[in-house]
């Protein structure tokens, strides 16, 4: 584990977690403009450059043309609305393959400076092989689409998302440390119950969002455009008939996703509680107050978005505010934690 903080790692760890947080918020933007399936091919080095010439779009769209998608929905469509969904997906993997840069050449330069040591450099290097692999995943999910079905696997989009995740929260981890100083595993500092309680929140949340991945997968975000009732009714028929409706079926998991929200919501109240009471220091006392605002915000998005049935600009800014919220987080985590370890020194 690190242990040598400075301050300029710290900021390109900050900026990098920024980094990652848009290219989720841009691939939303991409699936919402059903752009994501245009591309049939993962070239990492001739794929930097787009087709040149009429004779080399002309190809390229030809591929397009065999997939699915452009069978079952968009058959009929122009050069010109093919070029818009091109470049929507090639600027989305210029900005990984920008984001994969401004990883690795600052982590090089500063292992090769010595400001990280080398004894320190497995959390960075995790964090490259997470970006690999979320790359890999992210083609993966691409290929689901372009088989038999004009769309991508809802878990194939979901597991992408998760990786996009870890990545931004081991980043966003190993800044912290490098601000308020890096937890010490040897010290073995007993959970408190601020700890466990903002773990458990975590989770919750990332069943959220996994719903919510799913439902963005599945479309399902379009099954009803009202709210709180679904076709009609508090809980529709015929939603439950079977354990495999939790993962499959798009009125089950959006069901779902828009009732577990309130536990999130639920659990607002005690964590306020829990901050005051114990007294905790002025920057989570802050924090809360942006967990608060953030959460009722996400709320009212997600709201939003049904009603609007999924408007672009609601739909993108609801899921910028889920990265936010996880970020929150993972910051109350490791805050907690570090008080749990200063209390064990002492």
């Amino acid at each position: 584990m690190p242990k040598t903080q400075n301050p300029t790692v710290m900021k390109w760890l900050f900026i990098f977690t920024f980094v990652v947080a848009f290219l989720v918020v841009f691939g939303g933007f991409v699936r919402l403009t059903r752009s994501g399936l245009s591309i049939v091919e993962w070239n990492p080095i001739s794929g930097v450059i787009p087709p040149i010439g009429q004779q080399a779009w002309e190809q390229e769209f030809a591929k397009y043309q065999s997939t699915p998608e452009y069978i079952k929905i968009n058959k009929g469509m122009t050069l010109g609305e093919y070029q818009f969904i091109f470049y929507m997906e090639w600027i989305h993997r210029i900005v990984a393959r920008l984001a994969g840069l401004f990883y690795a050449i600052p982590v090089f330069y500063f292992l090769f400076k010595k400001t990280i040591p080398f004894k320190e450099f497995g959390i960075y290097f995790v964090m490259g092989m997470l970006f690999i692999g979320q790359a890999f995943m992210g083609w993966y999910m691409v290929a689901s689409g372009l088989v038999d079905r004009p769309s991508v696997s809802h878990f194939r989009l979901t597991t992408h998302l998760l990786f996009a995740l870890a990545l931004f929260s081991l980043a966003l981890w190993t800044a912290l440390g490098h601000k308020y100083g890096f937890l010490d595993p040897s010290k073995n500092a007993e959970w408190s119950f601020a700890s466990k309680f903002a773990l458990f929140s975590t989770v919750v949340l990332l069943v959220q969002i996994a719903y919510g991945g799913m439902t963005a997968g599945l479309k399902a975000g379009h099954v009803s455009d009202t709210w709180p009732l679904m076709f009609g009714k508090w809980v529709p028929p015929n939603l439950f008939n079977s354990w495999i409706d939790l993962l499959e079926t798009p009125q089950t998991i959006v069901f779902i996703h828009r009732w577990f929200a309130w536990l999130g919501l639920l659990l607002v109240p005690y964590a306020y509680h829990l901050v005051k009471k114990q007294n905790f220091p002025a920057d989570i006392q802050k924090g809360l107050l942006w967990l608060i605002g953030v959460v009722a915000l996400q709320i009212t998005l997600g709201v939003l978005t049904i009603l609007s049935y999924v408007n672009i600009v609601i739909a993108l800014l609801h899921q910028a505010n889920a990265i936010l919220l996880f970020g929150l987080a993972i910051y109350f985590i490791h805050r907690f934690r570090a008080l749990d370890e200063a209390t064990t020194t002492k």
